[in-house]
């Protein structure tokens, strides 16, 4: 392996690793500074012998320095403890749900993927046109709608006065439709208005120009000059998104109750489930920092100058 690829890489993870190592500390002060998890969850009515015995079952009751001993040690072995609601582990509490999420992303992120960066490049080929003008408007669009908002709309239109699509629930194909199209929109819109900007900048720069002095074909030039030159601020939008999906799906999720890791999320935060609360935010937590490390390695294939700045 090339030595320079090599030491860019160890810098970024070792970035990477101390990020996870912020993020979980600031979990653990957050969430023990919303109050006693013991009073929470027993009420104020309880007695203090029984404050005392679930305190202890916890761990609760131990000086603050070896409950984040214990704390970190959990999470560096994926056991954050039993969950207060469900009285089972609450990483196998969040797996169970994981797969919903998983099929609701991957199918906003196929749509995402497929439409926005699709309308840039449109845009940015036929630019101050009809279509730019078209992309520009629904892009903004799709950005200043908030997502419930959005989803109550789709809802209210296929659902209730069509009667095409269902409401809620996970039963097949067509429950994923909506919720999809919902998550997608907003990230379709970002991709859209990145593309048109990082390619229209490529095609006015002097390389391209000089390219179609020499008479190379308008279609060669864009997949081989400008798209490869307008990528770097594409794929760190895309790092971001996918890091992002599954905080960006829990509203969507509750408003079509989609069984998914943000719905549970919201209920274990009515609940007051900490255990299960703590397992949700660490893992989007390392989710989006890994997803953004291996944006930082892809900089490196599609421009080498990208490792040359981190000396």
């Amino acid at each position: 392996m090339n030595p320079h690829l090599l030491n860019f890489a160890c810098i970024k993870l070792a970035r990477a690793l101390l990020s996870i190592a912020l993020m979980v500390t600031c979990v653990f002060v957050l969430l023990r500074s919303i109050g006693d998890p013991v009073t929470i969850f027993l009420g104020p009515d309880a007695t203090p012998e029984m404050k005392a015995a679930y305190a202890h079952e916890l761990g609760l009751d131990k000086p603050i320095f070896e409950q984040y001993l214990a704390y970190v040690e959990s999470v560096l072995t994926g056991s954050f403890g039993l969950s207060y609601i469900y009285r089972r582990d609450a990483l196998t509490v969040v797996f169970d749900h994981v797969g919903a999420t998983l099929v609701l992303m991957s199918a906003a992120l196929a749509l995402a993927v497929t439409i926005g960066p699709s309308a840039g490049i449109i845009a940015a080929v036929y630019r101050r046109g009809f279509v730019d003008r078209l992309v520009t408007v629904l892009s903004s669009g799709g950005l200043c709608v908030p997502a419930f908002f959005l989803a109550l709309v789709l809802m209210l239109i296929f659902s209730i006065e069509l009667r095409l699509l269902p409401t809620n629930g996970a039963e097949g194909w067509s429950s994923l439709i909506l919720p999809a199209v919902t998550v997608a929109a907003a990230n379709a819109a970002v991709l859209a208005r990145y593309t048109r900007t990082a390619l229209a900048e490529a095609l006015d720069s002097p390389f391209v120009l000089a390219a179609r002095a020499r008479d190379i074909p308008s279609w060669r030039i864009l997949v081989h000059h400008a798209l490869p030159n307008a990528a770097i601020p594409i794929l760190t939008v895309l790092g971001l998104m996918v890091g992002g999906l599954v905080t960006g799906s829990i509203v969507v999720e509750t408003v079509f109750s989609w069984p998914g890791v943000g719905n549970l999320f919201i209920s274990s935060i009515g609940n007051r489930d900490i255990p299960v609360v703590q397992a949700i935010v660490i893992l989007a937590g390392a989710m989006m920092i890994l997803a953004n490390l291996a944006v930082d390695i892809c900089y490196v294939v599609v421009d080498p100058r990208a490792r040359r700045s981190e000396h």
